[in-house]
């Protein structure tokens, strides 16, 4: 059977432009609310990824997340979003982008059809049989990701995927694939909408699911998080508060930042 890209499947609105305001609005909704029945059908291969990922990762390995465009602004965003979040170290969970670091915020030409590039990048970080690679994208067809893959298994790697078509070539390449089929998109093709939206779910899944196995989170709470801003220093001050019964907000912010996470602030009492 051909591969058939759902994802480039024409929208099953018309005349978009003779609609109101609300009536886009209401559209784009009814299709959002569609995206997580996706995800959940896509749980058994999220649930095989995950624990391939926290398995390597309890032994020392790093996570990668590559891909081009939204895709890989996406595994980017989530990758930095674990140091602060969880206080694990810089470099942990990396992500890549076809084009560099100046793609995050403007495309860059052609960086997605280059089938040699994503190895290259990824030899940049000593990539070794202790990490492992996912690729993002959703037409599950992008060289960058699908060349990077091959040659991580070529070299031993773990590889997983998360693309929003079934049967997707960037599939073929990865030991642990998911995918979420969304359906057509609102404006026909624009897979920034919910084939973006179905990633980001399932990225937000999978970190969270793994640093819950790293120990990085107690009960439901971010108890290793930077105390990067007062925000944040508000929310571990409460924790504390909470966790050692305290009821001077002055004294268990002096501990709280004397010891620099909520973890080891209570575990100085106990």
């Amino acid at each position: 059977m051909s591969f058939i890209k759902v994802t480039e499947q024409t929208s099953q609105y018309r005349h978009l432009e003779t609609m109101t305001i609300q009536e886009v609005l209401t559209n784009i909704n009814k299709e959002d609310k569609t995206v997580p029945e996706a995800v959940e059908k896509a749980i058994p291969q999220i649930t095989r990824l995950t624990a391939a990922i926290a398995d390597k990762m309890l032994a020392g390995g790093r996570l990668f997340y590559m891909g081009a465009g939204t895709s890989g602004r996406l595994g980017i965003l989530d990758a930095s979003e674990c140091p602060p979040t969880y206080g694990v170290p810089q470099g942990l969970v990396v992500g890549l982008i076809a084009g560099g670091d100046s793609a995050i915020r403007r495309a860059v030409e052609n960086a997605e059809d280059d089938r040699e590039q994503g190895w290259r990048d990824l030899q940049q970080y000593n990539i070794s049989e202790k990490d492992v690679v996912v690729g993002i994208a959703a037409s599950g067809t992008t060289p960058y990701v699908i060349g990077a893959l091959k040659a991580c298994r070529e070299h031993g790697i773990i590889t997983g995927s998360i693309s929003c078509n079934p049967g997707a070539p960037v599939s073929e390449q990865a030991d642990f694939p998911v995918e979420v089929v969304v359906g057509p998109e609102f404006v026909t093709g624009s897979t920034r909408m919910k084939s973006g939206t179905a990633q980001k779910l399932v990225l937000n899944m999978i970190s969270t699911t793994v640093m819950i196995q790293l120990g990085r989170v107690e009960d439901n709470k971010m108890v290793n998080m930077q105390l990067s801003n007062e925000k944040l220093v508000d929310r571990g001050v409460k924790m504390v508060m909470d966790q050692l019964k305290i009821t001077d907000y002055e004294v268990a912010k002096e501990l709280l930042l004397e010891f620099g996470s909520v973890k080891r602030a209570v575990e100085s009492r106990q």
